[in-house]
């Protein structure tokens, strides 16, 4: 089992520093009370050769617009990550804890990777109440997107998140 993902977002530098320690430019850096918003190409990913996120650290979650390539289209609206997300400065730091949301707007919401989530408090890499947290988050989450007809907009404008995204 791997570690929690850890990706820094220095908006200074204006560059994402992946999972794997890649540094990355950034194109578009937008800071809110509330979050961070991240837009820059995906080079060398078969899947997407673009992404836009929102970091919203009040809610544990990491919301994400891929721009998929033809023939890896996936059915979902946003990609939900569930973590622990801080600012220190001009840099953000978003730690992974492996669950997952995929949303499908007016439609319905899936948790995924519980898999993960389980072995990964089972291997000590993540400790059984940051695992609490984060099914709490997914649940919650899951609870306010279903009281909003599943629209991502609804919930977060209710609740003074307003995001914006490329297109």
């Amino acid at each position: 089992m791997h570690a929690p993902k850890r990706e820094v977002f220095d908006v200074r530098a204006r560059t994402n520093t992946d999972p794997k320690g890649i540094v990355r430019d950034v194109e578009t850096y937008t800071e809110q009370p509330w979050g961070l918003y991240m837009a820059r190409p995906a080079p060398g990913r078969a899947q997407f050769h673009y992404l836009e996120s929102w970091v919203l650290p009040s809610l544990g979650l990491r919301v994400t617009v891929f721009h998929f390539n033809p023939g890896h289209e996936k059915d979902q609206d946003f990609y939900l990550d569930v973590g622990e997300y801080t600012r220190d400065g001009d840099r953000w730091v978003g730690v992974d804890h492996y669950l997952d949301l995929v949303l499908r707007t007016g439609r319905d919401v899936r948790i995924v990777d519980v898999d993960e989530l389980l072995a990964a408090v089972a291997a000590g890499r993540l400790s059984p109440e940051a695992g609490e947290r984060a099914v709490r988050v997914a649940v919650s989450t899951v609870e306010a997107l279903a009281r909003h007809d599943y629209d991502l907009h609804r919930w977060l404008g209710a609740n003074g998140m307003f995001l914006t995204w490329r297109d």
